[in-house]
């Protein structure tokens, strides 16, 4: 039988299965065997590629954060670009949020989120930021982005007006919110990260120095 032209297996097309797989299942329902067997291959291929399950679920999650655009840093006003990647942040992982929460262990040794934080870091450093504080902001960043897709507080009320009536009066609404998840949920997280980039922004003025006022479109942002 004559070889194929092309290689069964790519770490590319694992990555891709296992991101598949974990949207579907979840991180308790990967394991390696289902991983070979939604590729087709046996179990032991995969370690032609990656030496342990874990580091498949890094390369997983290194492509999520490949996702994050964090082109903005060193372009635009550190306050515009903290707001432009928690919101690109956020949406890359909202997409996938099975893989929250081995993603937010940290970066590891992953390079798109060691590239990341690099860049993230280097930027805050030299728009005056003290080093101690850039690493500060951006580990508060990612303990606010991951936290906020991890899950959905509109999707926590069940939809049971009956639940609520009598014994929480002041939730009466709440069996609502899960028609409004998107609204809810975007609405608080665009909320939380004005405040934090208007809280950075006077420690900034107390510990740096003025900040010049920002155009109204990147207000808006």
């Amino acid at each position: 039988m004559p070889r194929p032209r092309q290689a069964l297996l790519s770490r590319e097309r694992i990555v891709e299965a296992a991101v598949a797989l974990i949207d579907a299942d979840g991180l308790a329902g990967f394991s390696t065997r289902r991983l070979a067997a939604d590729l087709g291959v046996r179990g032991p291929s995969l370690y032609n590629h990656f030496a342990t399950k874990d580091a498949i679920l890094d390369a997983v999650a290194d492509s999520i954060t490949g996702q994050v655009d964090v082109s903005y840093f060193g372009t635009v006003d550190w306050r515009v670009a903290l707001r432009r990647w928690g919101h690109t942040y956020r949406a890359a992982l909202a997409a996938h949020p099975n893989i929250v929460p081995h993603l937010a262990q940290g970066p590891g040794r992953r390079p798109a989120a060691l590239a990341m934080a690099d860049t993230v870091y280097g930027a805050l450093v030299t728009a005056g930021w003290p080093p101690a504080r850039a690493t500060h902001i951006g580990a508060l960043m990612r303990y606010f982005v991951t936290g906020s897709a991890l899950g959905s507080f509109a999707r926590g009320f069940v939809e049971d007006p009956s639940l609520y009536a009598d014994q929480y009066p002041h939730l009466s609404q709440a069996y609502r919110l899960a028609e409004h998840q998107q609204q809810v949920d975007e609405g608080a997280f665009t909320l939380g990260l004005d405040a934090l980039i208007e809280g950075l922004s006077r420690s900034y003025e107390r510990t740096v120095g003025p900040l010049s006022p920002l155009p109204p479109t990147d207000e808006a942002y």
